[in-house]
Protein backbone atom coordinates (compact mmCIF):
# COMPACT_ATOMS: atom_id res chain seq x y z
CA UNK A 1 0.00 0.00 0.00
CA UNK A 2 1.45 3.35 -1.01
CA UNK A 3 2.17 6.15 1.42
CA UNK A 4 -0.58 8.35 -0.12
CA UNK A 5 -3.18 5.62 0.35
CA UNK A 6 -2.05 5.18 3.95
CA UNK A 7 -2.51 8.92 4.51
CA UNK A 8 -5.97 8.91 2.92
CA UNK A 9 -7.03 5.93 4.99
CA UNK A 10 -5.71 7.58 8.16
CA UNK A 11 -7.57 10.80 7.35
CA UNK A 12 -10.77 8.85 6.72
CA UNK A 13 -10.47 7.03 10.07
CA UNK A 14 -9.85 10.29 11.94
CA UNK A 15 -12.81 11.96 10.21
CA UNK A 16 -15.09 9.02 10.98
CA UNK A 17 -13.94 8.99 14.59
CA UNK A 18 -14.64 12.71 14.93
CA UNK A 19 -18.11 12.29 13.42
CA UNK A 20 -18.84 9.38 15.76
CA UNK A 21 -17.58 11.38 18.75
CA UNK A 22 -19.75 14.37 17.81
CA UNK A 23 -22.79 12.14 17.43
CA UNK A 24 -22.29 10.72 20.93
CA UNK A 25 -21.80 14.04 22.70
CA UNK A 26 -24.62 16.19 24.03
CA UNK A 27 -25.30 18.74 21.29
CA UNK A 28 -25.27 22.47 21.63
CA UNK A 29 -28.79 23.76 21.02
CA UNK A 30 -29.72 27.06 19.38
CA UNK A 31 -33.35 28.12 18.93
CA UNK A 32 -33.79 31.10 16.60
CA UNK A 33 -37.29 32.53 16.85
CA UNK A 34 -38.33 35.02 14.17
CA UNK A 35 -41.21 37.40 14.92
CA UNK A 36 -44.26 37.49 12.61
CA UNK A 37 -42.52 35.62 9.79
CA UNK A 38 -45.04 33.65 7.75
CA UNK A 39 -45.22 30.16 6.28
CA UNK A 40 -44.45 31.44 2.77
CA UNK A 41 -41.88 34.14 3.58
CA UNK A 42 -38.65 32.16 3.14
CA UNK A 43 -37.30 31.94 -0.39
CA UNK A 44 -37.34 28.15 -0.54
CA UNK A 45 -41.01 28.25 0.53
CA UNK A 46 -41.94 30.54 -2.35
CA UNK A 47 -40.95 33.93 -0.97
CA UNK A 48 -39.45 36.48 -3.34
CA UNK A 49 -36.62 38.00 -1.25
CA UNK A 50 -33.46 35.89 -1.04
CA UNK A 51 -33.04 34.11 2.31
CA UNK A 52 -29.88 32.09 1.64
CA UNK A 53 -29.03 31.29 5.26
CA UNK A 54 -32.44 29.87 6.20
CA UNK A 55 -32.38 28.04 2.88
CA UNK A 56 -28.98 26.64 3.84
CA UNK A 57 -30.44 25.35 7.11
CA UNK A 58 -33.10 23.46 5.16
CA UNK A 59 -30.58 22.13 2.63
CA UNK A 60 -28.33 20.86 5.41
CA UNK A 61 -31.12 19.77 7.75
CA UNK A 62 -34.78 18.81 8.05
CA UNK A 63 -37.78 20.90 7.12
CA UNK A 64 -41.12 20.25 8.85
CA UNK A 65 -44.14 21.01 6.67
CA UNK A 66 -46.83 20.67 9.36
CA UNK A 67 -45.37 22.59 12.30
CA UNK A 68 -47.39 24.91 14.53
CA UNK A 69 -47.08 27.41 17.33
CA UNK A 70 -49.21 26.99 20.45
CA UNK A 71 -50.81 30.35 19.70
CA UNK A 72 -51.25 32.70 16.78
CA UNK A 73 -49.70 35.57 18.74
CA UNK A 74 -46.44 36.40 20.45
CA UNK A 75 -46.36 36.10 24.25
CA UNK A 76 -48.33 32.82 24.39
CA UNK A 77 -46.05 31.12 21.88
CA UNK A 78 -42.96 32.16 23.83
CA UNK A 79 -44.54 30.76 26.97
CA UNK A 80 -45.13 27.43 25.20
CA UNK A 81 -41.55 27.19 23.95
CA UNK A 82 -39.97 27.80 27.33
CA UNK A 83 -42.41 25.69 29.38
CA UNK A 84 -43.55 22.90 27.04
CA UNK A 85 -47.07 23.74 28.18
CA UNK A 86 -50.06 25.14 26.32
CA UNK A 87 -50.27 28.89 26.90
CA UNK A 88 -53.99 28.86 27.78
CA UNK A 89 -53.16 26.83 30.88
CA UNK A 90 -51.27 29.88 32.17
CA UNK A 91 -52.98 32.94 33.72
CA UNK A 92 -52.94 34.58 30.26
CA UNK A 93 -56.10 33.28 28.58
CA UNK A 94 -56.01 35.59 25.55
CA UNK A 95 -54.05 38.44 23.94
CA UNK A 96 -50.43 39.30 24.82
CA UNK A 97 -48.42 41.04 27.51
CA UNK A 98 -46.97 44.54 27.23
CA UNK A 99 -43.60 45.91 28.26
CA UNK A 100 -44.60 46.88 31.80
CA UNK A 101 -46.56 43.73 32.61
CA UNK A 102 -45.49 41.42 35.41
CA UNK A 103 -43.84 37.99 34.82
CA UNK A 104 -46.06 35.31 33.31
CA UNK A 105 -43.86 32.34 34.21
CA UNK A 106 -43.46 31.71 37.97
CA UNK A 107 -39.97 30.88 39.18
CA UNK A 108 -41.37 27.63 40.60
CA UNK A 109 -42.03 26.26 37.10
CA UNK A 110 -39.33 24.18 35.43
CA UNK A 111 -38.42 25.81 32.13
CA UNK A 112 -36.47 24.51 29.17
CA UNK A 113 -33.29 26.45 30.07
CA UNK A 114 -33.54 25.41 33.73
CA UNK A 115 -33.93 21.79 32.65
CA UNK A 116 -30.89 22.08 30.41
CA UNK A 117 -28.91 23.57 33.28
CA UNK A 118 -29.64 20.32 35.12
CA UNK A 119 -28.07 18.50 32.15
CA UNK A 120 -24.86 20.56 32.59
CA UNK A 121 -25.64 23.14 29.89
CA UNK A 122 -24.67 26.78 29.95
CA UNK A 123 -27.76 28.76 28.93
CA UNK A 124 -28.29 32.21 27.43
CA UNK A 125 -30.94 34.36 25.82
CA UNK A 126 -30.29 37.14 23.34
CA UNK A 127 -33.25 39.05 21.96
CA UNK A 128 -36.89 39.83 22.68
CA UNK A 129 -38.33 38.58 25.97
CA UNK A 130 -42.05 39.53 26.01
CA UNK A 131 -42.98 37.37 29.00
CA UNK A 132 -43.25 40.08 31.63
CA UNK A 133 -40.70 41.53 34.04
CA UNK A 134 -40.82 42.58 37.69
CA UNK A 135 -39.76 46.22 37.37
CA UNK A 136 -38.61 47.99 40.53
CA UNK A 137 -40.43 51.26 41.26
CA UNK A 138 -38.94 54.54 42.40
CA UNK A 139 -39.38 55.19 46.14
CA UNK A 140 -42.28 57.09 47.64
CA UNK A 141 -44.40 56.97 44.50
CA UNK A 142 -41.93 59.21 42.68
CA UNK A 143 -42.37 59.80 38.94
CA UNK A 144 -39.62 61.28 36.81
CA UNK A 145 -39.86 63.35 33.66
CA UNK A 146 -37.88 63.05 30.45
CA UNK A 147 -34.49 64.77 30.63
CA UNK A 148 -35.47 66.72 27.54
CA UNK A 149 -38.52 66.92 25.31
CA UNK A 150 -41.96 65.60 26.13
CA UNK A 151 -42.67 63.00 28.80
CA UNK A 152 -45.04 60.50 27.21
CA UNK A 153 -46.33 57.02 27.99
CA UNK A 154 -46.14 55.03 31.21
CA UNK A 155 -43.08 53.68 33.00
CA UNK A 156 -41.61 56.92 34.33
CA UNK A 157 -42.07 55.60 37.88
CA UNK A 158 -39.57 52.76 37.31
CA UNK A 159 -36.07 52.72 38.78
CA UNK A 160 -34.05 51.73 35.73
CA UNK A 161 -30.88 51.44 37.79
CA UNK A 162 -32.15 48.27 39.48
CA UNK A 163 -32.47 44.66 38.37
CA UNK A 164 -35.87 43.28 37.49
CA UNK A 165 -37.32 40.21 39.19
CA UNK A 166 -38.82 37.20 37.43
CA UNK A 167 -36.68 37.73 34.33
CA UNK A 168 -34.53 35.32 32.33
CA UNK A 169 -31.87 34.70 35.00
CA UNK A 170 -34.61 33.76 37.47
CA UNK A 171 -36.00 31.21 35.00
CA UNK A 172 -32.95 29.20 34.04
CA UNK A 173 -30.75 31.43 31.90
CA UNK A 174 -27.15 31.85 33.04
CA UNK A 175 -26.92 35.09 31.13
CA UNK A 176 -29.23 37.33 29.16
CA UNK A 177 -29.25 40.31 26.83
CA UNK A 178 -32.82 41.30 26.04
CA UNK A 179 -35.36 43.96 25.29
CA UNK A 180 -38.55 43.77 27.41
CA UNK A 181 -41.14 43.13 24.68
CA UNK A 182 -41.89 43.99 21.05
CA UNK A 183 -40.22 47.00 19.49
CA UNK A 184 -43.55 48.81 19.45
CA UNK A 185 -43.87 48.50 23.24
CA UNK A 186 -42.04 50.68 25.76
CA UNK A 187 -39.84 50.82 27.75
CA UNK A 188 -37.19 50.91 25.05
CA UNK A 189 -34.09 49.66 26.88
CA UNK A 190 -31.69 46.74 26.80
CA UNK A 191 -31.30 44.60 29.91
CA UNK A 192 -28.14 42.61 30.54
CA UNK A 193 -28.50 39.85 33.12
CA UNK A 194 -31.83 41.39 34.13
CA UNK A 195 -30.52 44.91 34.70
CA UNK A 196 -31.10 47.83 32.29
CA UNK A 197 -27.87 48.78 30.55
CA UNK A 198 -28.98 52.39 30.48
CA UNK A 199 -31.65 54.38 32.27
CA UNK A 200 -34.73 55.44 30.30
CA UNK A 201 -34.48 59.22 30.23
CA UNK A 202 -36.10 60.23 26.94
CA UNK A 203 -39.41 59.69 25.18
CA UNK A 204 -39.04 57.72 21.95
CA UNK A 205 -41.73 56.31 19.70
CA UNK A 206 -41.10 53.36 17.39
CA UNK A 207 -44.88 52.98 17.56
CA UNK A 208 -46.15 53.72 21.06
CA UNK A 209 -44.34 56.68 22.68
CA UNK A 210 -42.71 55.95 26.03
CA UNK A 211 -39.50 55.96 28.08
CA UNK A 212 -36.32 54.96 26.30
CA UNK A 213 -32.58 54.82 26.80
CA UNK A 214 -30.61 57.69 25.29
CA UNK A 215 -28.69 55.38 22.94
CA UNK A 216 -31.50 52.94 22.15
CA UNK A 217 -32.58 52.80 18.52
CA UNK A 218 -34.86 50.05 17.18
CA UNK A 219 -33.03 50.01 13.86
CA UNK A 220 -29.92 48.64 15.58
CA UNK A 221 -31.52 45.70 17.39
CA UNK A 222 -30.79 42.98 14.85
CA UNK A 223 -27.17 44.06 14.55
CA UNK A 224 -26.83 44.13 18.34
CA UNK A 225 -28.42 40.70 18.70
CA UNK A 226 -26.20 39.23 15.98
CA UNK A 227 -23.09 40.64 17.62
CA UNK A 228 -24.08 39.40 21.08
CA UNK A 229 -24.91 35.94 19.73
CA UNK A 230 -21.59 35.57 17.96
CA UNK A 231 -19.76 36.72 21.08
CA UNK A 232 -21.61 34.16 23.20
CA UNK A 233 -20.86 31.29 20.82
CA UNK A 234 -17.19 32.29 20.66
CA UNK A 235 -16.97 32.41 24.45
CA UNK A 236 -18.59 29.01 24.89
CA UNK A 237 -16.30 27.50 22.26
CA UNK A 238 -13.31 28.72 24.26
CA UNK A 239 -14.68 27.37 27.54
CA UNK A 240 -15.31 23.84 26.23
CA UNK A 241 -16.45 22.68 29.67
CA UNK A 242 -20.10 22.09 28.82
CA UNK A 243 -22.57 22.29 25.94
CA UNK A 244 -24.63 25.44 25.55
CA UNK A 245 -28.21 26.47 24.86
CA UNK A 246 -28.80 29.79 23.09
CA UNK A 247 -32.34 31.10 22.75
CA UNK A 248 -32.38 33.87 20.12
CA UNK A 249 -35.84 35.45 19.80
CA UNK A 250 -35.56 38.16 17.15
CA UNK A 251 -37.60 41.34 16.81
CA UNK A 252 -38.22 40.97 13.09
CA UNK A 253 -40.00 41.15 10.73
CA UNK A 254 -42.52 42.41 13.35
CA UNK A 255 -43.40 46.09 13.35
CA UNK A 256 -41.82 48.58 13.35
CA UNK A 257 -40.57 47.38 9.97
CA UNK A 258 -37.17 49.05 10.13
CA UNK A 259 -34.43 47.41 8.07
CA UNK A 260 -31.06 48.98 8.83
CA UNK A 261 -29.33 51.12 6.24
CA UNK A 262 -27.28 48.24 4.85
CA UNK A 263 -30.46 46.38 3.94
CA UNK A 264 -32.70 49.16 2.72
CA UNK A 265 -33.68 48.64 -0.92
CA UNK A 266 -32.12 45.17 -1.10
CA UNK A 267 -35.33 43.29 -1.91
CA UNK A 268 -37.73 43.84 -4.79
CA UNK A 269 -40.83 44.19 -2.60
CA UNK A 270 -40.07 47.07 -0.27
CA UNK A 271 -39.20 47.46 3.41
CA UNK A 272 -40.81 44.20 4.52
CA UNK A 273 -38.71 42.22 2.07
CA UNK A 274 -35.61 44.12 3.15
CA UNK A 275 -36.39 43.25 6.77
CA UNK A 276 -36.80 39.58 5.86
CA UNK A 277 -33.37 39.65 4.30
CA UNK A 278 -31.84 41.26 7.38
CA UNK A 279 -33.56 38.67 9.57
CA UNK A 280 -31.99 35.96 7.43
CA UNK A 281 -28.62 37.72 7.77
CA UNK A 282 -28.76 37.25 11.56
CA UNK A 283 -29.22 33.51 10.96
CA UNK A 284 -26.17 33.66 8.72
CA UNK A 285 -24.12 35.35 11.43
CA UNK A 286 -24.94 32.53 13.84
CA UNK A 287 -24.02 29.88 11.28
CA UNK A 288 -20.81 31.70 10.40
CA UNK A 289 -19.69 31.76 14.03
CA UNK A 290 -20.49 28.07 14.43
CA UNK A 291 -18.40 27.33 11.34
CA UNK A 292 -15.57 29.53 12.54
CA UNK A 293 -15.51 27.82 15.94
CA UNK A 294 -15.86 24.37 14.36
CA UNK A 295 -19.08 23.71 16.27
CA UNK A 296 -21.48 23.12 13.38
CA UNK A 297 -21.35 19.32 13.35
CA UNK A 298 -22.85 18.81 16.80
CA UNK A 299 -24.98 21.91 17.21
CA UNK A 300 -28.71 21.55 16.72
CA UNK A 301 -30.00 24.78 15.19
CA UNK A 302 -33.78 25.20 15.20
CA UNK A 303 -35.32 28.01 13.18
CA UNK A 304 -38.98 28.79 13.87
CA UNK A 305 -41.31 31.76 14.09
CA UNK A 306 -43.85 32.77 16.73
CA UNK A 307 -46.94 32.98 14.47
CA UNK A 308 -47.94 33.86 10.94
CA UNK A 309 -47.23 37.08 9.10
CA UNK A 310 -49.06 40.13 10.44
CA UNK A 311 -51.48 42.27 8.43
CA UNK A 312 -49.27 45.18 9.50
CA UNK A 313 -46.93 44.00 6.74
CA UNK A 314 -49.63 45.05 4.22
CA UNK A 315 -50.17 41.54 2.96
CA UNK A 316 -52.40 42.45 -0.03
CA UNK A 317 -49.68 44.75 -1.38
CA UNK A 318 -47.08 42.01 -1.00
CA UNK A 319 -49.33 39.46 -2.71
CA UNK A 320 -49.91 41.90 -5.58
CA UNK A 321 -46.13 41.88 -6.09
CA UNK A 322 -46.06 38.08 -6.15
CA UNK A 323 -44.99 37.48 -2.56
CA UNK A 324 -47.36 35.45 -0.36
CA UNK A 325 -46.16 35.79 3.26
CA UNK A 326 -48.47 33.05 4.51
CA UNK A 327 -48.37 30.99 1.35
CA UNK A 328 -51.79 29.76 0.29
CA UNK A 329 -53.02 29.37 3.85
CA UNK A 330 -56.13 31.12 5.09
CA UNK A 331 -55.72 33.92 7.61
CA UNK A 332 -52.69 35.46 9.26
CA UNK A 333 -51.27 36.38 12.66
CA UNK A 334 -53.89 36.36 15.47
CA UNK A 335 -56.24 33.94 13.63
CA UNK A 336 -57.33 30.40 14.43
CA UNK A 337 -56.92 29.60 10.73
CA UNK A 338 -53.70 27.92 9.51
CA UNK A 339 -52.14 31.22 8.47
CA UNK A 340 -52.11 32.20 12.13
CA UNK A 341 -50.09 29.29 13.52
CA UNK A 342 -48.64 27.02 10.79
CA UNK A 343 -45.01 28.09 10.54
CA UNK A 344 -41.61 27.38 9.03
CA UNK A 345 -39.75 24.91 11.26
CA UNK A 346 -36.23 23.85 10.28
CA UNK A 347 -33.77 21.71 12.24
CA UNK A 348 -30.11 21.35 11.29
CA UNK A 349 -27.94 18.94 13.27
CA UNK A 350 -25.35 17.39 10.95
CA UNK A 351 -24.31 14.74 13.46
CA UNK A 352 -27.82 13.26 13.52
CA UNK A 353 -30.18 14.78 10.96
CA UNK A 354 -30.15 13.81 7.29
CA UNK A 355 -29.42 16.75 5.05
CA UNK A 356 -32.21 17.90 2.75
CA UNK A 357 -34.85 15.83 4.52
CA UNK A 358 -38.53 16.65 4.99
CA UNK A 359 -40.95 15.58 7.71
CA UNK A 360 -44.73 15.69 7.37
CA UNK A 361 -45.70 14.78 10.94
CA UNK A 362 -47.59 17.39 12.95
CA UNK A 363 -45.37 19.01 15.57
CA UNK A 364 -45.65 22.04 17.83
CA UNK A 365 -43.21 24.58 19.25
CA UNK A 366 -43.99 23.24 22.73
CA UNK A 367 -42.33 19.98 21.64
CA UNK A 368 -38.80 21.41 21.79
CA UNK A 369 -38.68 20.77 25.57
CA UNK A 370 -39.43 17.03 25.37
CA UNK A 371 -37.11 16.63 22.40
CA UNK A 372 -34.25 18.15 24.41
CA UNK A 373 -34.99 15.72 27.24
CA UNK A 374 -35.13 12.79 24.82
CA UNK A 375 -31.72 13.69 23.41
CA UNK A 376 -30.32 13.02 26.87
CA UNK A 377 -32.33 9.82 27.32
CA UNK A 378 -34.36 11.42 30.08
CA UNK A 379 -37.79 11.83 28.53
CA UNK A 380 -39.41 9.72 31.23
CA UNK A 381 -37.76 11.67 34.03
CA UNK A 382 -39.36 15.05 33.27
CA UNK A 383 -41.30 15.99 36.43
CA UNK A 384 -45.07 15.49 36.24
CA UNK A 385 -45.55 19.23 36.73
CA UNK A 386 -43.43 20.24 33.72
CA UNK A 387 -43.70 20.09 29.92
CA UNK A 388 -47.30 18.88 30.17
CA UNK A 389 -47.96 19.35 26.45
CA UNK A 390 -44.56 18.51 24.97
CA UNK A 391 -43.91 15.50 22.72
CA UNK A 392 -40.47 14.46 21.51
CA UNK A 393 -39.77 14.55 17.76
CA UNK A 394 -36.25 13.08 18.18
CA UNK A 395 -37.25 9.87 16.39
CA UNK A 396 -38.18 11.96 13.36
CA UNK A 397 -34.86 13.80 13.45
CA UNK A 398 -32.68 10.70 13.66
CA UNK A 399 -34.90 8.57 11.42
CA UNK A 400 -35.06 5.70 13.92
CA UNK A 401 -38.52 4.22 13.46
CA UNK A 402 -40.40 7.52 13.56
CA UNK A 403 -44.13 7.06 14.15
CA UNK A 404 -46.73 8.29 11.71
CA UNK A 405 -47.69 10.87 14.33
CA UNK A 406 -45.96 11.83 17.58
CA UNK A 407 -48.93 13.74 19.02
CA UNK A 408 -52.42 12.35 19.70
CA UNK A 409 -53.77 15.75 18.65
CA UNK A 410 -52.71 19.40 18.66
CA UNK A 411 -54.61 22.31 20.19
CA UNK A 412 -54.46 25.75 18.58
CA UNK A 413 -55.33 29.11 20.12
CA UNK A 414 -56.06 32.59 18.74
CA UNK A 415 -55.62 36.10 20.08
CA UNK A 416 -59.17 36.30 21.50
CA UNK A 417 -58.87 32.89 23.16
CA UNK A 418 -60.67 30.85 20.50
CA UNK A 419 -59.69 27.18 20.36
CA UNK A 420 -59.15 24.68 17.58
CA UNK A 421 -58.18 21.02 17.85
CA UNK A 422 -56.38 19.10 15.13
CA UNK A 423 -56.32 15.31 14.90
CA UNK A 424 -55.05 13.66 11.76
CA UNK A 425 -56.64 15.35 8.78
CA UNK A 426 -59.43 16.94 10.82
CA UNK A 427 -59.32 20.38 12.35
CA UNK A 428 -62.22 21.71 14.41
CA UNK A 429 -62.32 25.45 15.18
CA UNK A 430 -64.58 26.20 18.16
CA UNK A 431 -65.79 29.55 16.83
CA UNK A 432 -67.81 30.80 13.87
CA UNK A 433 -65.11 33.15 12.53
CA UNK A 434 -61.37 33.79 12.52
CA UNK A 435 -60.97 34.31 16.26
CA UNK A 436 -58.57 37.04 15.26
CA UNK A 437 -58.06 39.86 12.81
CA UNK A 438 -59.18 38.46 9.45
CA UNK A 439 -62.73 38.15 8.19
CA UNK A 440 -65.08 37.10 9.58
CA UNK A 441 -63.88 38.87 12.72
CA UNK A 442 -65.13 37.55 16.09
CA UNK A 443 -67.77 40.17 16.95
CA UNK A 444 -69.35 40.14 13.51
CA UNK A 445 -69.13 36.35 13.24
CA UNK A 446 -70.91 35.83 16.57
CA UNK A 447 -73.73 38.14 15.46
CA UNK A 448 -74.13 36.36 12.13
CA UNK A 449 -76.48 33.48 12.91
CA UNK A 450 -76.09 32.12 9.37
CA UNK A 451 -72.60 30.98 10.35
CA UNK A 452 -72.38 27.62 12.13
CA UNK A 453 -71.04 27.73 15.69
CA UNK A 454 -67.99 25.68 14.74
CA UNK A 455 -65.88 24.99 11.66
CA UNK A 456 -64.62 21.56 10.63
CA UNK A 457 -61.97 21.31 7.93
CA UNK A 458 -60.39 18.34 6.15
CA UNK A 459 -56.83 19.66 5.86
CA UNK A 460 -55.72 16.87 3.54
CA UNK A 461 -58.24 17.93 0.93
CA UNK A 462 -58.68 21.57 1.92
CA UNK A 463 -55.57 23.13 3.43
CA UNK A 464 -56.94 26.58 2.55
CA UNK A 465 -59.92 25.92 4.86
CA UNK A 466 -62.60 26.93 2.40
CA UNK A 467 -65.18 24.22 3.09
CA UNK A 468 -66.81 23.84 6.51
CA UNK A 469 -67.83 20.19 6.87
CA UNK A 470 -69.31 20.33 10.36
CA UNK A 471 -72.83 19.51 9.14
CA UNK A 472 -71.62 16.46 7.18
CA UNK A 473 -69.54 14.95 9.98
CA UNK A 474 -71.28 15.54 13.32
CA UNK A 475 -69.61 12.44 14.75
CA UNK A 476 -66.15 13.90 14.09
CA UNK A 477 -67.21 17.19 15.68
CA UNK A 478 -68.43 15.44 18.82
CA UNK A 479 -65.29 13.31 19.08
CA UNK A 480 -62.99 16.33 18.81
CA UNK A 481 -65.02 18.39 21.29
CA UNK A 482 -64.76 15.54 23.79
CA UNK A 483 -60.99 15.29 23.23
CA UNK A 484 -60.60 19.02 23.80
CA UNK A 485 -62.69 19.04 26.98
CA UNK A 486 -60.70 16.11 28.36
CA UNK A 487 -57.39 17.79 27.52
CA UNK A 488 -58.39 21.01 29.24
CA UNK A 489 -59.55 19.34 32.43
CA UNK A 490 -56.63 16.89 32.62
CA UNK A 491 -54.15 19.76 32.82
CA UNK A 492 -51.94 17.93 30.33
CA UNK A 493 -51.97 16.08 27.00
CA UNK A 494 -48.92 13.92 27.68
CA UNK A 495 -49.25 10.81 29.81
CA UNK A 496 -48.99 11.28 33.55
CA UNK A 497 -50.97 12.34 36.61
CA UNK A 498 -53.58 15.06 36.29
CA UNK A 499 -52.28 18.60 36.68
CA UNK A 500 -53.95 21.90 37.48
CA UNK A 501 -54.41 24.76 35.06
CA UNK A 502 -53.87 28.31 36.25
CA UNK A 503 -57.60 28.91 36.01
CA UNK A 504 -60.07 27.52 33.50
CA UNK A 505 -59.90 29.05 30.01
CA UNK A 506 -63.32 30.72 29.96
CA UNK A 507 -62.97 32.06 26.43
CA UNK A 508 -65.61 29.98 24.64
CA UNK A 509 -68.54 31.99 23.31
CA UNK A 510 -72.00 31.40 24.68
CA UNK A 511 -73.03 30.09 21.27
CA UNK A 512 -70.39 27.36 21.47
CA UNK A 513 -71.09 26.55 25.11
CA UNK A 514 -74.81 26.23 24.46
CA UNK A 515 -74.17 23.63 21.75
CA UNK A 516 -71.33 21.91 23.63
CA UNK A 517 -71.89 22.28 27.39
CA UNK A 518 -69.08 19.79 28.02
CA UNK A 519 -66.70 22.71 27.37
CA UNK A 520 -68.04 24.77 30.27
CA UNK A 521 -66.03 25.03 33.46
CA UNK A 522 -67.01 22.41 36.00
CA UNK A 523 -68.43 24.10 39.11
Amino acid sequence: MTKSIHLLLFAFIISAAQASSAADQAPNIIVILADDLGYGDLHRDGGLPPTPHCDRLATEGMRFTDAHTTSSVCTPTRYGILTGRYNWRSPLKKSVLFGLDTPLIPTSRLTLPAYLQQQNYHTAIVGKWHLGLGWQKLPNGETRKASSGDTEGKGWDIDYSKKVSGGPTALGFDQSYIIPASLDMFPYVYLKNDKPTQEATLTKAFSRPGPAGKDFDAINCLKDFARASRAYIKTRAAEKDKPFFLYLPLTSPHTPILPSKAWQGKSSIGAYGDFLMETDWVVGEVLAELDQQKLSQNTMVIFVTDNGCSPAAKIPDLVAQGHKPNGDLRGHKADIYEGGHRIPFIVRWPAKVKAGSTANQTICTSDIFATAADIHGKLDSIPASAAEDSFSFLSILNGKNPPKEIRPFTIHHSINGSFAIRKGKWKLALCPGSGGWSQPKPKQALKDMSLPNVQLFDLEADLAEQHNLQAKHPDVVQELVKELATAINAGRTTSGPQQSNDGYPNTFSQRVLKEFPILAEKK
